[in-house]
């Protein structure tokens, strides 16, 4: 048996989040113990899927364990990717493939979210923080952000968490700013719940720099990014991955080779 590990990130049109997806995902073959490890994106950016993928078997890899740099579940992990990886594999049926999830829902993440919030330098005792997700119709996105919340309430001493989205989603953040305007003097805390930036980042920081002109009450957080509790995180994803206890990763060819035609 001869193990690969196939990363494939969203990918970018922005040099800025190329290289640090790329950084990040670098920097973390040297936490993984598999012989093969190749980097590859959905999107925007190269190698392709299908590039990593080939590259893996040039190397010998008998066991391709694909996992998804992704924040949630959503239709890039449940079908885009899966898709890619089906069309891969169609030559290739001697090779075991394991499919791994999205980070999700992970105390790791929550303690990132955490690191933002220390990070601003502002104390954040009883302030309400504003968690603003990318949004899907997915209801699995909306309802990983909400315990992503229910965690960070939990874990910080804070007020209130707020989920909200940036599209597809309610309660959308637009509206959330809205209730805010009327600032009764607690802070309030924005966090974009976000791998890289982009042009939602940027959208984001023009609506908090509209807020502040009415409410001085207002920091914002860096974008949850390539934190080092998010490698921890997505290093688990990583190792169950490869493991596959109890054969529950198993890649199923047949359903993504039939949704794919």
């Amino acid at each position: 048996m001869k193990q690969a590990v196939l990363y494939v990130g969203h990918g970018s049109r922005l040099k800025q989040a190329q290289k640090e997806a790329a950084a990040f995902l670098q920097g973390c073959k040297a936490h993984v113990s598999a012989p093969i490890q190749e980097i590859s994106f959905l999107e925007l950016q190269e190698p392709s899927i299908n590039t990593g993928f080939e590259a893996c078997i040039k190397q010998g890899a008998t066991h391709i364990a694909v996992v998804p740099l992704l924040l949630l579940t959503a239709a890039h992990a449940k079908k885009d990717i899966p898709e890619e990886v089906a069309r891969a594999a169609a030559r290739y049926p001697a090779v075991n493939i394991t499919y791994g999830k999205p980070i999700g829902v992970d105390d790791e993440v929550v303690k990132a979210v955490c690191n933002r919030l220390e990070e601003t330098g502002a104390p954040y005792e009883n302030a309400r923080v504003v968690l603003i997700g990318r949004g899907s119709s997915d209801p699995a996105v909306k309802k990983d952000v909400t315990e992503i919340a229910e965690r960070l309430q939990r874990m910080a001493p804070v007020k209130e968490v707020m989920p909200c989205f940036l599209t597809a989603c309610k309660p959308n953040y637009r509206d959330v700013f809205s209730q805010l305007k009327q600032g009764d003097g607690t802070p309030v805390f924005v966090v974009p719940y976000l791998l890289f930036t982009g042009m939602l980042m940027s959208e984001i920081e023009k609506e908090v720099k509209k807020l502040r002109d009415v409410n001085p009450h207002i920091y914002l957080a860096a974008y949850l990014g390539f934190h080092p509790h998010v490698k921890n995180a997505f290093l688990h994803r990583v190792n169950e991955t490869i493991e596959n206890q109890n054969g529950q990763f198993y890649f199923d060819r047949g359903l993504y080779a039939a949704a794919s035609h």
